[in-house]
């Protein structure tokens, strides 16, 4: 699957290169003290068929949906074939060498581990006499 990006106005878009339909993956996204966790639903794609790259601070998201790998006939659909894409800026706090990723029943989750550096530090306070 090739997609190519272009940014008009600082906004940044897919071009499709393949004839099939174009789907936004939603996500959710939690920060906790040690890193980000992105949740991408996508249904119908199978992990194999999932292409998370970081390239010059964006995690790009690829997939693609195929109901040719359950066999059968189709009786009843609610979502349609086709591919995901969407590139998000992720923020020179987050360590790249350690990004990390699983999928489970059609939702990605996304590890973005910040640095050391970016991690919150406690600070004593000392009482004066």
């Amino acid at each position: 699957m090739e997609n190519t990006m272009t940014k008009a106005n600082g906004a940044q878009t897919a071009e499709q290169t393949r004839n099939s339909k174009y789907f936004m993956p939603r996500v959710d996204i939690l920060e906790s003290d040690a890193e980000l966790l992105l949740f991408a639903d996508m249904p119908g794609v199978n992990p194999q068929d999932i292409d998370l790259r970081y390239e010059q601070g964006e995690l790009i998201l690829q997939g693609k949906t195929t109901r040719k790998a359950h066999g059968g006939n189709l009786l009843f659909a609610e979502y349609e074939e086709g591919d995901y894409y969407r590139v998000f800026q992720i923020h020179e706090t987050i360590d790249a060498s350690r990004i990390e990723a699983e999928a489970k029943n059609g939702t990605l989750v996304v590890h973005l581990p910040k640095m050391e550096k970016a991690k919150p530090k406690q600070v004593a306070v000392k009482a004066q006499a």
